[in-house]
């Protein structure tokens, strides 16, 4: 299965298969890797990277820690999965992963 995914609107949005997916202005419960905070509730203001591994479609996006306030890029994050049925976002606490999928790209950081 091939999966296309692209930066679109100036890094606002991923696009899945051509459709817009995941847009930033939202905020995430990432846990590790960001700040000092155990979960870091991050608004993503703007995608960075974003790549397939498997099914599991992971991005990097540029954000502010509410708690805190660091400021920063997120480590490698779910942000949803490709299955038979099309895309499913991810909800809930997102897990970071310093390795990137393998089929990553560096969008305009």
């Amino acid at each position: 299965m091939v999966t296309r995914l692209r930066l679109l609107d100036d890094a606002a949005w991923v696009s899945v298969n051509d459709r817009r997916e995941v847009g930033a202005s939202e905020v995430w419960p990432v846990a590790g890797g960001f700040c000092s905070c155990a979960v870091a509730w991050v608004v993503a203001e703007a995608f960075v990277d974003v790549g397939v591994d498997g099914r599991r479609v992971e991005a990097r996006a540029r954000g502010h820690c509410v708690e805190c306030g660091a400021a920063g890029t997120t480590p490698w994050v779910a942000v949803g999965r490709v299955t038979d049925a099309g895309f499913e976002p991810t909800t809930g606490l997102r897990r970071s992963r310093q390795r990137s999928p393998v089929s990553g790209r560096r969008g305009d950081s």
